[in-house]
């Protein structure tokens, strides 16, 4: 049964681990980099009907070109309401309604403006590596409390924390990864 616990609480470790490490993916998606794309905006509430509504559950995406991002909502009468939240948002980018779709055209972001994304965005890394070990920190804690009530021995606790050690090792190399490309993407003209 012990066994049992310790797996559990590595299992645990690496799910959220892995959680933490798709979060931290998704922080990148919604930095603008001067290309189109529906992450920036899909999670954008709209009033609808009186209910806040996510865009993407009121309209389709497409991008016809790298800096153009064309929303068809799916119930026309909904136009206003969204080019409303789209001026209402941090975007900072005016939406252009020709009555059947909503057109948006990103401009090519200084170099200035792309250094402080750079910023941005290796300030979100660093919070997942935080979280990833700060998980690591939590499953360790309950793995000593275990060894305290005598259901794991001193050898066992050593080879799990190796291992932990090891998985925090991978999913912080991973976030990483992740923050390079998204700088190689800012930084390109």
């Amino acid at each position: 049964m012990d066994e049992d616990l310790t797996a559990l609480v590595v299992s645990e470790a690496k799910d959220h681990m892995t959680k933490a490490v798709d979060h931290t993916q998704s922080e990148f998606g919604a930095v603008r980099t001067g290309r189109a794309t529906p992450a920036l905006v899909e999670h954008l509430k709209v009033e609808y009907y009186g209910t806040e509504t996510e865009l993407r559950q009121m309209a389709g995406f497409s991008v016809p070109e790298a800096r153009l991002l064309v929303i068809s909502p799916y119930d026309k009468g909904a136009l206003a309401a969204i080019e409303k939240a789209l001026q209402g948002s941090d975007l900072g980018i005016t939406p252009s309604n020709d009555g059947s779709v909503i057109r948006l055209t990103f401009p090519v972001p200084t170099e200035q403006r792309r250094k402080e994304l750079v910023k941005v965005v290796k300030q979100k890394a660093e919070e997942g590596r935080v979280t990833v070990r700060n998980i690591r920190r939590s499953a360790r804690q309950d793995l000593e409390g275990m060894q305290k009530d005598g259901e794991l021995s001193t050898d066992e606790l050593d080879r799990i924390e190796k291992d932990l050690d090891k998985m925090t090792q991978e999913h912080v190399a991973a976030i990483d990864k992740l923050l390079a490309h998204k700088e190689q993407e800012l930084l390109e003209i």
